[in-house]
């Protein structure tokens, strides 16, 4: 599972509030080779929750990859295209679970896919 699913994902238990952004307890990362495209990057800058990114680089074991704060201006630098290509694209957490905020429900990741079926009584 890519940070980019991460951003895109929430919690939909019924009565959950507040199911995003949500945890990551990462048990194998891996990171993939991608080729990065600055257009694609431009366009899906406006659409992802920069803390929610930073947070999910953070439990990747890597703190310092992305800046706390991010604006549009910082596109025009290679160097912050680089970072936020490798945080968005490249790094996979191949084992591990997904967290609700809120109930601290675990949502399993297998093979690079979460599973965020829900239990009939969550429904």
């Amino acid at each position: 599972m890519r940070l980019l699913t991460h951003n895109m994902l929430s919690s939909n238990i019924r009565g959950v509030v507040n199911g995003f952004p949500l945890g990551i307890e990462a048990e194998k990362v891996v990171e993939r080779e991608v080729e990065l495209s600055a257009e694609f990057l431009r366009g899906v800058f406006p659409k992802i929750e920069w803390g929610a990114l930073v947070a999910g680089a953070r439990a990747l074991g890597h703190p310092d990859l992305l800046p706390g704060e991010a604006d549009a201006s910082m596109l025009a630098s290679d160097d912050f295209l680089r970072r936020f290509h490798r945080a968005l694209l490249q790094l996979h957490v191949e084992e591990g679970a997904l967290v609700c905020p809120e109930t601290g429900r675990r949502f399993p990741i297998n093979k690079g896919i979460p599973n965020m079926l829900l239990h009939e009584d969550e429904v």
